[in-house]
């Protein structure tokens, strides 16, 4: 049955593979259950809710994109945009925690129209897939920074903005030592073609961690989860009209449309899903998980739903249809009832699956043409911006915005499509918003 469902041999893999590039996933992404109470509960928000909220949000969309697009890809609320939730919407412009809430479910109601008359498919056929490459690379260097910074091997520096950390100072912490050693261990099992091997290496970071001081056991079993009601369908409608709620949702939209793009366009790549035209397969559907994540998400309790970049680790470890993605979701549900020991694992002992997936994901640049200069630099805006500027949206519009304006002054203007032309002047309206 499953097989049929998801054309399991026809993608040249089985319900074992699966499982388990579903389980890497969900290990690799977990830490979100951890980090959108602690950061929406700056707002005032009841931080049990939001842990219940974005348990079942990312259940629900991961779910929804497993039996709808049937694609590897798992959904839960968005780094990044929580901040923005947070520290832009409520502290910096001093909104409260329910108009921020109601921008993210106008935002999902309004993907869901974009999706349903093509709009969001139109862009990801419009990018160059030179570009769609650099893509898949500017994120394999974005995870591994975000791996090698979670386990603080790379930490902030006044000086040098980012500086190697104290990875031999276990007084400190023993994060950075564990978390290196797990990356040689797990890379020897890669190179060893263990199955399984990132999951592996997750399980024995966590061991690992024990003696340094950094895996703790739960101090409570209690398996019930919190309430949701604190934060459910709390939406404030009565500014809906404003200059502000302007603002904010066009920013919403931006940055979760083109995070999304970026994520499905790198991670199929690297999965070797794209045609011969560079599309994505069933891309509409997988638009629409995402969309309905957002909007349910929103009513849940939680900031913006969005596809997750770690996602590449369960495609890494060789899954190819939504049976991964089911059973990631079916793990956030577990996940309500058995929260201690998922929050049990560090990030020191996830850290080095991001950053082995990284690692992985910049073979896609041995097809990127690099003698044309109109193609190369925008290709090289587009990788290096995404983890200088911790955004993946970000280096879509510099690569992007870099290869129409590179185009048009060197005379090719007939590689640009319309649809290009639309998108970098909103590129370029962007800097003034």
């Amino acid at each position: 049955m499953l097989d049929k469902y998801f054309k399991l041999k026809e993608n040249k893999t089985n319900v074992r593979t699966e499982v388990v590039a579903g389980i890497t996933t969900f290990m690799t992404m977990a830490y979100i259950l951890a980090v959108n109470p602690l950061i929406l509960g700056d707002t005032g928000m009841d931080k049990g809710a939001v842990f219940t909220a974005t348990a079942v949000s990312a259940a629900v969309a991961t779910i929804v994109m497993a039996l709808l697009a049937k694609l590897p890809f798992a959904l839960a609320p968005g780094m990044g945009l929580n901040a923005f939730f947070t520290y832009t919407v409520c502290f910096g412009m001093g909104h409260s925690w329910e108009f921020a809430l109601t921008a993210v479910f106008l935002e999902g109601i309004i993907f869901i129209l974009l999706t349903a008359f093509n709009i969001r498919e139109l862009i990801i056929k419009a990018i160059p897939n030179n570009v769609k490459h650099a893509i898949s690379v500017g994120i394999g260097l974005f995870i591994a920074f975000i791996g090698l910074k979670n386990a603080g091997i790379i930490v902030s520096n006044e000086a040098t903005f980012v500086s190697l950390g104290s990875i031999m100072d276990f007084k400190a912490s023993g994060a950075p030592f564990v978390a290196l050693i797990t990356i040689i261990i797990t890379g020897a099992l890669l190179a060893l073609r263990v199955k399984g091997a990132l999951l592996i290496g997750i399980l024995i970071g966590t061991i690992l961690g024990f003696p340094f001081g950094i895996t703790h056991l739960p101090e409570t079993f209690d398996m019930t989860p919190p309430s949701v009601a604190p934060v459910f369908a709390k939406f404030q409608w009565s500014d809906i009209f404003t200059m502000d709620m302007l603002l904010v949702l066009f920013t919403f939209l931006f940055v979760d449309m083109f995070d999304t793009v970026g994520t499905l366009i790198g991670v199929s790549t690297k999965a070797n899903m794209l045609d011969k035209e560079g599309r994505i397969p069933r891309v509409k559907q997988a638009l629409f998980a995402d969309s309905i994540g957002t909007a349910f998400g929103a009513l849940m309790g939680t900031s913006t739903v969005t596809t997750y970049v770690e996602s590449a680790s369960g495609v890494a470890e060789g899954g190819r249809t939504g049976l991964t993605s089911l059973t990631t979701g079916v793990l956030f549900l577990l996940a309500l009832f058995l929260s201690p020991l998922f929050l049990m694992v560090p990030a020191a002992a996830t850290a080095p699956a991001l950053v082995l997936v990284g690692a992985m994901m910049i073979t896609p640049i041995t097809k990127i043409n690099l003698e044309d200069y109109t193609e190369m630099i925008p290709v090289f805006l587009t990788i290096i911006m995404m983890p200088l500027t911790f955004s993946i949206a970000e280096g879509i519009v510099f690569g992007m915005l870099s290869y129409v304006l590179i185009k048009l002054i060197s005379g090719k203007v007939k590689d640009v499509t319309p649809v290009m032309y639309i998108l970098a002047v909103l590129f370029v309206l962007k800097f003034f918003i």
